[in-house]
């Protein structure tokens, strides 16, 4: 399948048309073996992709190996995805059928004729490849669905490659200011000096609209003893948000994480760390209180007198990462989310056992602060990480 290099007799044109439509070919085959990677729950992005591409035509695809190490060097980014392409490579590339494997084209009309022996194991090697498949993918979907608590810690592992692939859409505010679009109100000044710039000749009107920016997000992280099962995953979506943030409006600032459990701690720096394992072994250096009792109340006051009201709150969308249970008085607890209600936004509450069957807000401090908060969902799995991405994006 590889193209000929030879250069000691130049091809004719005929010959650079077929070479040029096989390196098209092998490209398609190679890029479905990325998707096919990506169904397994590898995190295959379009840039790795493109290297791989790369690779495998310096290697040249007819030497198996090279091209399997090329792969393996390019679209995996820890031990469980060398499992798994090791595993969709093996099905997709087989190396009695050659390499790489073409894909089956459908018949332009139905035949009443029986399939040569080759052609149903063909066939029935296709049906495999596709079962494995959509197995890996299931097989992913099941741990998206999982109780972070409950994982192993090889299931942990596995999902913390998988925040990668949240999509966060930071909540956006009006400004004062306006930009030019294609459709809102007449912007009369763009008119009025298009029109001066022609010579008084009437000319094209110019719409304008509000300008937007990125809203503020505060993250305020439980990590007391019992919500120790939820601390790591919490912490790697915070780093995300901030990271899809920061990427998404071009500027860094704009998302605030802070620890509370018998003490706050502000952790805004090491979230900014660009790799996930950095900022969490950064953040477990800062927190002091980490597995210890749980004052909300007094946290939640110490963040409003020192920085909410002085502006980080205020306007913001704070989410707080809480299981309620609280050591001191429920009554002081509402008092501050009342406040905290008051400058913010909007206040969402997250409660892993929110999203669990026969769970009931029985907890003293989920009572208490019910009344005051405008979102309260669950977050114990990335699939209820992901629907509370969409809630901020929202807000």
């Amino acid at each position: 399948m590889s193209v000929p290099t030879d250069t000691r007799e130049a091809p004719d044109e005929a010959g650079r048309g077929a070479g040029h439509r096989a390196g098209h070919g092998a490209d398609e085959i190679l890029l479905a073996f990325t998707r096919a990677l990506r169904a397994a729950g590898v995190g295959v992005t379009s840039d790795r992709a493109q290297t791989f591409l790369a690779a495998a035509s310096v290697v040249g695809l007819d030497d198996v190996d090279a091209t399997r190490w090329a792969g393996r060097a390019t679209l995996c980014a820890g031990p469980d995805d060398l499992v798994r392409f090791d595993q969709v490579f093996e099905a997709w590339f087989n190396a009695r059928d050659g390499l790489p494997r073409t894909v089956p084209t459908p018949p332009t009309a139905p035949t009443a004729s029986q399939l040569p022996e080759s052609d149903a194991a063909g066939g029935a090697g296709s049906e495999a490849d596709a079962d494995l498949v959509r197995a890996m993918a299931s097989d992913t979907e099941v741990l998206r669905q999982r109780d972070v608590a409950g994982m192993t810690h090889h299931e942990k592992a596995r999902l913390a490659a998988m925040f990668a692939t949240l999509r966060v859409r930071p909540p956006r505010r009006r400004t004062p200011r306006h930009q030019g679009w294609h459709r809102g109100d007449v912007d009369a000044a763009r008119t009025l000096r298009a029109s001066l710039r022609r010579m008084g000749e009437p000319s094209e009107i110019a719409w304008r609209r509000r300008a937007t920016r990125p809203r503020r997000v505060v993250l305020l992280v439980d990590v007391s003893g019992s919500m120790s099962g939820y601390a790591d995953a919490l912490l790697r979506l915070a780093h995300r948000i901030t990271l899809a943030t920061a990427d998404a409006a071009g500027r860094a600032g704009s998302v605030e994480t802070f620890t509370v459990g018998t003490r706050l701690t502000h952790l805004t720096r090491a979230m900014r760390l660009r790799d996930p394992e950095r900022a969490l072994v950064a953040a477990g250096e800062t927190v002091p209180d980490w597995s210890g009792g749980t004052r909300l109340g007094e946290s939640l006051r110490l963040f409003l007198d020192r920085w909410g009201q002085r502006g980080m709150a205020r306007g913001a969308v704070v989410v707080v990462f809480s299981d309620g249970w609280e050591r001191g008085d429920p009554a002081l607890l509402a008092e501050q989310v009342e406040r905290l209600h008051r400058v913010a936004h909007r206040v969402v509450w997250v409660n892993p056992h929110r999203g669990k069957a026969g769970y009931a807000p029985v907890q003293q401090g989920v009572l208490a602060v019910l009344p005051h908060v405008d979102d309260f969902v669950a977050g114990h799995s990335l699939a209820t990480y992901t629907e509370l991405c969409e809630v901020i994006g929202r807000a």
